[in-house]
């Protein structure tokens, strides 16, 4: 049954990821939670190799096709490498509930991004460096603390800072997310043990396959109704996790 759910699982996460681009990864933490029975820092633990091994799937072809941007990416990751570092270490010490609750909060934040257009290919102000290392330093944290990649903000700061236009941006920005899962999965490594890697490897496996395949179809159906699809399936899994941790507790 584990290996049907994770092959499930997967082909889920990878139809996400080959509709809309990106966003299934963030899916793997509330999957490993309460389909698997992992528990939050597990979970977020396993999901960073998922995380990691779907980026770095899709980042290949972008590679080959000229629209990854490394000194970008570096710098983001390097930037954000301090609170990625630290949030990979501290996890272990955070109570669970605070955990998924802050997890709830970036699914409502990624959401709603889902909700506004996409960034266009067009001249934009410059933002502040400042604010480029805090947001870099906001992507190390949410990585290390929470399992996700980040790309809901890497991708408007390549964007605005740099000038980036959307392809490369899009490519440099699962760069960016491999980086920091790997990163991030290192400094987990005290929970290595307590993760039962065959399920999260079976689902990263599984999700790379179904991306690919579903990659080419990707520009048949509406994005629009596809991006607003998606925003309220993360708005109701953050109602659940919510309702879960402080309403409904198991």
């Amino acid at each position: 049954m584990d290996i049907f759910l994770a092959l499930a699982s997967g082909a889920f996460i990878g139809s996400v990821l080959g509709f809309i681009g990106a966003g299934g990864s963030m899916l793997a933490v509330p999957i490993l939670i309460y389909i698997f029975d992992f528990s939050p820092i597990v979970a977020t633990t396993a999901s960073l190799a998922v995380v990691c091994i779907a980026a770095v799937a899709g980042v290949i072809p972008k590679w080959r096709k000229g629209d990854v941007l490394v000194k970008e990416a570096v710098t983001v990751w390097a930037l954000g490498l301090i609170t990625n570092v630290g949030g990979g270490l501290l996890s272990k010490h955070i109570h669970e509930n605070l955990i998924l609750t802050g997890f709830a909060l970036i699914l409502i934040f990624t959401g709603l991004s889902m909700l506004r257009a996409p960034i266009m290919d067009r001249a934009e102000k410059k933002v502040p460096f400042l604010i480029l290392i805090l947001i870099s330093l906001t992507i190390g944290a949410i990585t290390g603390v929470f399992g996700i990649g980040g790309g809901f903000l890497a991708i408007p700061i390549l964007v605005l800072f740099f000038h980036t236009p959307q392809n490369k941006a899009a490519g440099t920005s699962l760069l960016i997310i491999a980086m920091n899962c790997a990163t991030s999965l290192l400094a987990h490594h005290a929970i290595w043990h307590n993760v039962r890697w065959s399920i999260p490897l079976l689902i990263a496996a599984t999700a790379v396959v179904i991306s690919l395949a579903t990659s080419h179809y990707g520009a048949r159906v509406n994005a629009k109704t596809l991006r607003r699809t998606f925003a309220f399936t993360l708005f109701a899994i953050a109602l659940f996790t919510l309702l879960e941790t402080w309403i409904f507790p198991s």
